[in-house]
């Protein structure tokens, strides 16, 4: 309902205390409904995502039949590989490598900032192809003629810089979610090396673990 002067309900009753607002409030919050952040205040919460880690897949991939997942790409060139980039690709200290910065959304809105690192024999392609609306996995996979095998994978929770701030349309600072992965082809060759900045307040990374027979177990 909208108030408006000619409403009866106009102006709002002034009965309700304080503290029975600021409960209400933090009630939405746990149960997801609003969001509320310092400088930013109180807004209705943005819907979640799920984002497994239990298969290794891209976001399309990751995302299909939720929305048309977009990519706009902000760099994609060669570079001299940072040492400790050139160290996870194991290529020569010195040597290029492809770098790609691509803005993800899903449908309108922004959910990750994705600082890709690629060997340049299968990178050097990949610029050439449609990144726009194409997974940088699948595009491996058809490049190179061979599947993706494993991935190493970090996830931590890092403060969000200016630039990635401004990016992702969030507070500087803003919580968000770093996922780190490196990817190898099926023969164990590491071709990509990903720093994936997520919006947190709409991706919800989840997985399934099993538990191994414990050693105290073993007779």
């Amino acid at each position: 309902m909208t108030l408006s002067p000619a409403n009866n309900d106009w102006p709002p009753s002034t009965d309700t205390s304080r503290n029975t607002i600021r409960d209400a409030l933090a009630l939405l919050r746990d149960e997801g409904l609003i969001d509320r952040a310092p400088r930013v205040g109180t807004r209705v919460a943005a819907r979640k995502f799920d984002h497994g880690l239990d298969a290794l897949l891209g976001l399309q991939e990751t995302l299909e039949g939720r929305g048309t997942v977009r990519n706009e790409v902000r760099a994609g060139q060669l570079i001299t590989a940072p040492p400790a980039v050139a160290r996870r690709l194991e290529v020569a200290p010195g040597e290029q490598v492809v770098y790609l910065e691509r803005l993800r959304f899903l449908g309108e809105q922004p959910l990750s900032l994705d600082l890709t690192y690629l060997t340049r024999e299968i990178g050097a392609q990949i610029l050439g192809h449609d990144l726009a609306h194409t997974d940088v996995f699948v595009l491996l996979e058809q490049l190179s003629g061979r599947s993706l095998g494993s991935a190493d994978l970090t996830v931590e929770a890092i403060p969000a810089d200016r630039h990635t701030a401004a990016t992702l349309d969030v507070p500087d600072g803003a919580p968000l979610l770093m996922l780190e992965r490196l990817t190898r082809l099926d023969d164990g060759t590491p071709v990509d090396l990903e720093y994936i900045r997520m919006r947190g307040d709409r991706i919800t990374l989840r997985g399934s673990l099993s538990r191994g027979i414990p050693e105290w177990k073993v007779l």
